[in-house]
């Protein structure tokens, strides 16, 4: 209950702010998460549900009969329906006098995360005569900003995965002679995670070469190279502490099995820490500046950095994601590519830099996670400066 009020008073201040009258947060059976974010986990929902939060006073929820007395321990007033047609006519009700709504909803889809609402749903709200605006600020705002203990089980992550992705160059370098496969260093980093205490739905990617050039490459048995001098090594690992309200640390870094890196992956590396290191100091001066700044501008940024450089056509994705429950959290990306994401990078949200440039022959990434702290961008991952050498 406490974390519904909090969030319910976030949003009010950030409406207050943004001059928007109210949100209106619709769930059907789980697909819109944002739900969950705000009310806390509800469980056996089966019917439509709804929860209005204006701008000033109290939550109000609609609900199905069967489902009503799942909101009670909530301490919002719950109105009743039991078709459709009581629906329609309780949400009547239920926005009398709301002129707009922010709702998860995003004009043309452009931001999928922010996009939870179907179209028949949004459609039924317009008929009422209320006007809908994208909540997607707002609930970035009021669900996904860090606790002290989220961010504190972030940093654990963070300085786990730091030790793991050193034991696992480790790992390939004195195995050098066995010509270990992509798949043992993933396995060796699996086991790692166990014995830290840390959980991840996939992953990790132990790529070599060619392979690297692939972002999401997950080496298995039927697919696996074995890692020998002159190989290109990119590890990428994520994971998270156990517990629903543990955060994920998310971390890239690239090395050489040989003891002179050549020049071309020289050049690209360099290339990418340089896009990385320009969009952490773009965003640091904005905030010295106290400036607002979008996703997009970051990833615009970086982007145009490793343009520069000649490479621009190889760097195919995104500059970041968010970081949340999920490694790939809610809140805003640095994106300019695969969509304009207008979210603000507001305080308290953690958020990672990698880009990445793909050739042909070998793919090179650098990944950092950043908390936007009061203080303002605050690296919680040890950047990479040098390629490892594995020699």
């Amino acid at each position: 209950m406490a974390d519904f009020t909090q969030a319910v008073a976030d949003a009010q201040a950030f409406m207050r702010q943004r001059r928007i009258p109210a949100w209106l947060v619709y769930d059907y059976r789980g697909m819109n998460p944002v739900f969950r974010s705000l009310v806390g986990q509800v469980s056996h929902i089966t019917r439509s549900c709804w929860c209005l939060v204006p701008r000033e006073g109290e939550p109000r929820f609609l609900a199905h009969h069967v489902d009503a007395g799942r909101l009670a321990h909530l301490g919002a007033s719950v109105a009743v329906f039991a078709n459709r047609r009581q629906m329609i006519a309780e949400a009547r009700r239920l926005l009398t006098g709301v002129r707009t709504v922010a709702m998860e909803y995003s004009p043309r889809a452009e931001l999928p995360r922010a996009s939870r609402v179907d179209a028949g749903t949004l459609e039924m709200v317009r008929s009422l005569g209320v006007r809908v605006v994208s909540s997607a600020d707002l609930f970035q705002h009021a669900t996904q900003r860090w606790t002290p203990g989220q961010l504190a089980s972030h940093r654990d992550a963070a300085a786990k995965l730091t030790h793991i992705v050193d034991r696992a160059f480790t790992l390939i370098r004195e195995a050098a002679n066995k010509k270990p496969t992509e798949w043992d260093v993933a396995q060796f980093i699996r086991d790692e995670y166990a014995r830290e205490g840390l959980e991840a739905t996939e992953g990790p990617t132990v790529a070599v070469n060619a392979h690297a050039s692939d972002p999401h490459f997950e080496p298995s048995p039927e697919e696996r190279r074995r890692i020998q001098a002159g190989d290109w090594v990119l590890i990428d690992l994520w994971a998270r502490g156990h517990g629903d309200d543990a955060m994920y640390a998310d971390i890239t870094w690239v090395g050489y099995v040989g003891n002179r890196v050549p020049k071309e992956h020289q050049r690209v590396f360099r290339a990418v820490i340089g896009a990385r290191d320009a969009a952490l100091e773009f965003m640091a001066e904005a905030f010295r500046e106290g400036r607002r700044v979008q996703g997009w501008q970051v990833d615009r940024l970086a982007r145009g950095y490793i343009t520069k450089a000649g490479y621009g056509r190889y760097f195919t994705h995104r500059l970041g994601h968010s970081l949340g429950r999920e490694v790939h959290g809610d809140a805003v990306n640095l994106d300019s590519w695969e969509t304009k994401d207008t979210r603000e990078l507001l305080t308290g949200l953690g958020v990672t830099i990698e880009p990445g440039i793909y050739l042909p022959e070998f793919g090179v990434r650098s990944e950092i996670d950043v908390y936007l702290s009061e203080r303002g961008p605050e690296v919680t991952t040890p950047p990479q400066r040098l390629v490892v050498k594995l020699g």
